[in-house]
Parts: C-alpha cells; structure tokens; sequence
C-alpha cells in the first residue's frame, strides 16, 4: 500500500523537521561542551532522527543503542509493562547522557528508561526527543529537549512506523483514522 492511501495529512514537513534538528543540535553542542557524550538511540523509531541529530552536533560523542518493548500482541494500548530486548553495548557509569526517542506518549517507557540508567550511575542524564504527547502523559517525565508537541493522534514517517512500514517517508504524518481502529499505541 502506498503512502499515499494511508496519511491523512503531514504534520510535520521536511523543512521544519530540519529546522529544529539544527536547533536542538545547537542547544545539546552548547549543553555538552567539554563532556563525555554519549547519546543512546532508542530502536527502532529513534534511528533516523539519532542519525540527523548526531550530523548536527558539533561537539565529539559517542553513540549507543538499546531496543525496549512495551505492547502487548493486538492491543491499542501499551500493556505498561516494558521489557528491555536489547541492552547498551558501552558502560555509562560517569558518563554524560543524552537518550534519544522519536515520541514520548504516556511516558511510561521513558520512565522505565530513567529508572534504568540511573541506576547505573551516569554523571548525567537526560531526554531528548523529537515528538512529544503531552495529553496522553501517564507518568510525569522530564523531557529537556523536545522537537515538536502534537495532538493525540497516530503518526508515522521519519522513524515512526505503522505496521513496520513507512519510517523511510521524510516528514511526519498522521495516519487515517480508518486505519488507526484496532493497532498498538504509542509510548
């Protein structure tokens, strides 16, 4: 199925995603200077805006994935209950991090990643993320470097997928709601 027949509308073009990569970009070189970056990709939705973001930082850093899951088979929303499939390959004990998501929803993922890392004793910690759901928040994150608040609706494109598919498109869509009936949510 093309595209095409499933966006109902951009929300979020080319340009303007751009924009602010450049400008969260300048903001975390600022942030940083002088530090032990590292910057933790959340997979798979967090690849591509990782791999814009970190072209635009203009200070050394590294960078590390990790992979979670929150839904259960078949439900419209996160069970809450999040497992961590893939762990970080480097140790982030006195190390300043930067974890990268593509969307924070009820933040219960994030949550769970905080707890997580903390434990491991960082020098820092924070979140940056390129799409933010406040309306649908559960638990209350700290977020320090958001892209974009949107509404409550189910997008897809520039990492984001539906059904696997469609995180190549370069701007960020909203899904027709004919579509949306019976999928997983967003955490």
């Amino acid at each position: 199925m093309r595209a095409e027949e499933i966006i109902e509308r951009v929300l979020v073009d080319e340009q303007a995603l751009h924009c602010r990569l450049v400008e969260l970009a300048e903001a975390i070189s600022s942030d940083y200077e002088g530090k032990d970056l590292v910057l933790v990709c959340v997979l798979k939705g967090g690849v591509t805006f990782l791999t814009d973001l970190m072209r635009e930082i203009a200070i050394p850093h590294e960078v590390d994935f990790l992979a979670i899951s929150s839904y259960g088979m078949g439900q419209r929303e996160s069970s809450g209950a999040v497992r961590l499939i893939m762990d970080l390959k480097s140790d982030i004990a006195g190390r300043d991090v930067l974890i990268v998501e593509d969307i924070v929803d009820s933040g219960q993922t994030m949550d769970y990643l905080l707890r997580l890392f903390w434990a491991r004793e960082p020098a820092s910690l924070r979140v940056c993320t390129l799409l933010n759901k406040p309306s649908r928040r559960v638990v209350d994150v700290p977020l320090d470097y958001v892209g974009f608040d949107i509404p409550d609706e189910f997008v897809l494109g520039y990492g984001l997928d539906f059904d696997e598919k469609y995180r190549n498109l370069p701007y960020v869509a909203v899904l027709k709601k004919a579509y949306f009936d019976g999928l997983p949510g967003e955490t």
